[in-house]
């Protein structure tokens, strides 16, 4: 006889050594209870295992893991006992320092079993049942020793991007310059014009939002003079949808 959700052992009436039976389901208990798994890349068990040890068993389990795949292995008492996960599981995975979930027979990512928003530089924020989907992205680059009359930049607003706003902050102070405008090719102040040469300057230059048919790099114009130094961080801001996947 055992527990339904976690397969605890039974006392059974008038038993003898009860205190097997009790020890054995305090053990499974302390590798249940905040549940931590170091990996789970391994297939085959660990040649020295550490009591208490716990692991998620990845696809083609081997030897004493034989048949666990997915499954939790606890070496505890010198052995190894098998977890078999249940719905809504929480494991946190040590190795990857991630949350997951047991959701439909398989461990998921907390964000994905909760559909959350998980904080990035590429974030999908909707996903239709046939794959499409939006996403909503930032793409940074530190123009450094700026020279010349124009810099461009090495990132570029994406084909089909619906860019919200190109922001800037002035590392080093811009020489050379008076100001600087921000923008692309043929419209060198679009997101910003007579911008600050001093260290600490900033701008958030907001349009439309508009919708880019092409790669389109981001152009850093010298006003008053060309540039002879000086360093500016860009960053890209904008939204990117894609087709159904089928």
């Amino acid at each position: 006889m055992s527990t339904p959700n976690l397969a605890l052992p039974l006392l059974a009436a008038a038993q003898a050594q009860k205190h097997v039976t009790v020890n054995e389901a305090l053990a499974l208990l302390d590798g249940l209870v905040q549940l931590s798994v170091k990996n789970r890349d391994l297939a085959a068990p660990p040649v020295s295992p550490v009591e208490g040890e716990c692991f998620i068993v990845a696809a083609g389990g081997t030897g004493a893991w034989a048949g666990w795949d997915g499954d939790v292995a606890l070496f505890t008492g010198g052995a190894w006992v098998r977890l078999i996960p249940q719905e809504g599981w929480r494991v946190w995975i040590e190795d990857e320092g991630a949350l997951v979930v047991r959701v439909g027979g398989a461990w998921l990512a907390l964000d994905a079993a909760l559909n959350l928003l998980v904080r990035g530089p590429a974030v999908e924020v909707a996903r239709g049942p046939s794959g499409a989907a939006i996403g909503m992205h930032v793409v940074e680059e530190l123009l450094s020793g700026l020279t010349g009359a124009s810099v461009i930049s090495t990132i570029a607003i994406p084909d089909r991007a619906i860019v919200l706003a190109v922001s800037t902050r002035t590392v080093a102070a811009v020489l050379g310059a008076t100001s600087w405008d921000c923008g692309i090719a043929g419209e060198p102040a679009k997101f910003g014009g007579s911008l600050g040469v001093a260290a600490g300057s900033t701008n958030v230059g907001v349009i439309g939002p508009q919708a880019f048919y092409a790669p389109t790099p981001i152009v850093l114009t010298a006003n008053g003079g060309s540039f002879t130094g000086g360093d500016v961080r860009i960053a890209i801001q904008y939204l990117l949808p894609t087709a159904p996947a089928a």
